[in-house]
C-alpha cells in the first residue's frame, strides 16, 4: 500500500496471514482471515465467519474500536465504482436493524475481488 492511497482514504489490500497472526487472540475457534483492506491505521477484515472492521483512535492508535458484522446479519450491499476523474470505489454494508449503512473507501482496481468476496461470505 501507498502512503498516498492510505492518506486519499483508499484501502488496500493487506497479506491474509499476516493479519490472521494479528488478530489470532479475537478470532473465533475455525475462523481465518480471507482477505483484508488496510487504510493508514484501520483495517477491514473478511474472515469465513464476518466482517470486523477496525477503527485505531488517537495520536497513539492505541485505542482501538472492533466492529464485528455476521454475515447473516448484512441485508445488503452496494459497491459504486469510480468515474474519470474519481479515482476510489465506495462499499456500502447495510446491516439488520441498522439505519445507516457502513461505509468503506476502497481503491478502485479491488473493487470486483471486495464485491466477489463480500458475496461469497454472505451466500455460503
Amino acid at each position: 500500500m501507498g502512503l498516498l492511497d492510505g492518506l486519499l482514504g483508499n484501502a488496500s489490500e493487506a497479506d491474509a496471514q499476516e493479519i490472521n497472526a494479528e488478530l489470532a487472540e479475537i478470532l473465533a475457534d475455525n475462523e481465518q482471515v480471507a482477505h483484508a483492506y488496510k487504510m493508514v491505521r484501520d483495517l477491514h477484515v473478511f474472515t469465513n465467519k464476518r466482517l470486523i472492521s477496525i477503527d485505531k483512535q488517537g495520536v497513539t492508535g492505541k485505542k482501538v474500536d472492533y466492529l464485528s458484522i455476521p454475515y447473516k446479519s448484512i441485508t445488503q450491499f452496494n459497491v459504486q465504482t469510480s468515474g474519470h476523474f474519481d479515482t476510489d470505489c465506495e462499499l456500502k454494508v447495510w446491516v439488520s436493524g441498522q439505519s445507516q449503512a457502513l461505509e468503506i473507501e476502497i481503491k478502485s482496481a479491488l473493487a470486483a475481488d471486495v464485491q466477489k468476496t463480500l458475496a461469497n461470505m454472505m451466500f455460503a
